[in-house]
């Protein structure tokens, strides 16, 4: 079976992070998002990909042409992006009517994938909220859903869909699809795969759901920061972390990154070829290549090739940033 993953945003609220970067190329917990997406949906048992890639698409390709190189995969380009919806029409060619999995490219799931993928029919990944309202939601009647809603004021349960799907009535999809985007139905201003999935109901077609308890969003800075330290605690705990004389678990810092005069930890994240001296840092993320001496850190998000020195206290800068404290 195949897997879709849309890819394509531009991640405005990770600015300056995703200037020039997709969102699904964030690095949490020692890899970006998208391979841990990739790496457990591989796992399960996925043997193809479908990519929907867009705003700095060429970075994914490349990713993928150095990291998962031996992967099957099939590039899908978003021109435009007009929703979930237009999204994942945009890529009805490349998969035609065999059942498919999708994922979204911004949220990491740890699930039973294996058993999600088993299923016989349509599912929903869900999992309940406090707030509904900022989500697509289910409606059930049993163990069936019976309606989908996007962002709904009066929510008609608190089951919020995560972005994980299993279709295997994929030629109801593409119509449910085409009903939408070429009728022109749009919702809050975009083409919603939640009304695709309401026309597929009204014409039949049976979800059901299954519920997720680890879903871990990685939309803004905040949550960011608190899927990064949340995956390295399970690295911890699975004896797969970073140890060390200067760090303080969990961590994860790459191999070839060089540390002295450091306190490191807890949850902090440092990337490739990155050099840091004389640092205390804790609850960090630090890209590949950057350069950190005499800094105190915590709850800060460090992009790569970035240069501080005496910095201390909180910080958020993007690629290629150079910051410089007394």
């Amino acid at each position: 079976m195949k897997a879709l993953i849309p890819a394509a945003g531009i991640g405005t609220r990770l600015r300056p992070h995703t200037l020039n970067k997709p969102k699904a190329l964030l690095p949490v917990a020692g890899k970006p998002i998208l391979a841990h997406i990739m790496d457990d949906l591989t796992d399960a048992g996925i043997d193809g990909f479908v990519l929907i890639i867009g705003y700095h698409g060429q970075e994914v390709r490349d990713w993928v042409a150095r990291q998962r190189p031996d992967l099957d995969i099939t590039f899908v380009e978003q021109t435009e992006r007009l929703g979930l919806g237009h999204a994942v029409w945009t890529a009805r060619e490349a998969l035609g009517e065999e059942p498919f999995f999708c994922v979204l490219g911004d949220t990491i799931l740890k699930a039973d994938y294996a058993a999600l993928l088993g299923a016989a029919g349509n599912v929903i990944a869900v999992r309940e909220v406090e707030d509904p309202r900022r989500f697509g939601v289910v409606e059930l009647d049993g163990d069936r859903v019976v309606r989908f809603v996007e962002k709904p004021e009066v929510p008609p349960s608190n089951l919020a869909i995560v972005g994980a799907y299993l279709f295997r009535g994929s030629a109801a999809l593409w119509r449910g699809l085409d009903h939408v985007v070429t009728g022109g139905h749009r919702t809050r201003d975009e083409f919603q795969l939640t009304d695709a999935l309401q026309h597929m109901v009204e014409h039949e077609a049976a979800f059901t759901v299954a519920p997720v308890e680890d879903w871990f969003d990685c939309g803004k800075p905040e949550t960011w920061l608190a899927t990064n330290r949340i995956l390295l605690d399970r690295a911890e705990a699975d004896g797969t972390g970073t140890r060390g004389p200067e760090i303080v678990p969990p961590c994860y810092i790459a191999e070839d990154a060089f540390v002295r005069g450091s306190q490191i930890g807890p949850h902090v994240s440092i990337g490739s070829g990155c050099v840091v001296e004389n640092c205390r840092l804790s609850d960090c993320v630090v890209g590949e290549r950057s350069q950190l001496t005499e800094c105190g850190l915590a709850n800060s998000l460090v992009g790569n090739e970035c240069v501080l020195n005496h910095v201390a206290g909180v910080i958020n800068i993007g690629d290629f940033g150079t910051a410089r404290g007394s």
